[in-house]
């Protein structure tokens, strides 16, 4: 509990000294930086929460291309963990209500993050174009849960078919990402997480060049299929 206290304090801190950066970089559309904080402020996490990290597969990730990276989805620790872990500075799909956050909420939007309000019907779709929009014109990866949320068991749970639409409209390859460990470490409902050993690992890639939606049953048993294999 303490080590969480002393986390939340320097989040605090953290994003206090970044509000007059963010306010310069902002209108200069300087991005790259405030991602590096954010991979940086992930390695103290770690180091402060005592998580001990075994990262197994990289050669099958390029750093110079574009993914859609597709993880198992375990804890809370997750998302973190992988804009950590991943060799690439990743974006992410979040939930509209986490952009409302002050500062933090704005910046994440500044730097790529795109949201998406689960509430609309029309509100995956906005955000899968916005998305394979920021794929194409930047170059950006993203970093998707096929699952939507965390298991309750441990078990892998069905997957959703937004993270393959959003691979076939930008034409980018999927990497499937297993998480072990981090349940145990902190599953869903738990606030403080114990410390311990957490394994990630990256599966070849799965190509979507030329395929189409009619392809996405073949492609997500794929994905779904290496991420259970380990």
């Amino acid at each position: 509990m303490i080590r969480t206290v002393i986390l939340l304090v320097f989040y605090v801190v953290l994003v206090v000294l970044l509000t007059p950066v963010l306010l310069v970089f902002w209108p200069l559309g300087i991005r790259e930086p405030l991602l590096l904080v954010g991979k940086w402020a992930m390695a103290v996490s770690r180091h402060l929460l005592r998580l001990k990290i075994e990262v197994l597969g990289l050669e099958n990730v390029d750093p110079g291309r574009g993914y859609v990276f597709m993880a198992n989805h375990l804890s809370f620790l997750d998302g973190p963990l992988l804009f950590y872990v991943i060799p690439q500075r990743v974006r992410v799909i979040l939930k509209k209500s986490i952009f409302r956050i002050p500062i933090v909420g704005p910046g994440m939007r500044f730097v790529g993050f795109v949201p998406v309000d689960r509430k609309r019907a029309s509100g995956g779709k906005r955000s899968i174009d916005e998305a394979a929009r920021m794929m194409k014109e930047r170059g950006y990866s993203f970093l998707i849960f096929p699952e939507g949320t965390r298991s309750r068991t441990g078990k892998l749970q069905p997957f959703k078919r937004g993270g393959f639409f959003l691979a076939l409209a930008a034409q980018a390859p999927i990497i499937p990402i297993t998480i072990k460990g981090t349940f145990e470490l902190m599953p869903k409902g738990r606030i403080f997480p114990r410390r311990g050993l957490i394994r990630v690992i990256f599966h070849p890639p799965v190509e979507t060049a030329g395929h189409t939606a009619e392809d996405i049953p073949a492609l997500l048993e794929a994905v779904r299929q290496a991420i259970a294999s380990s």
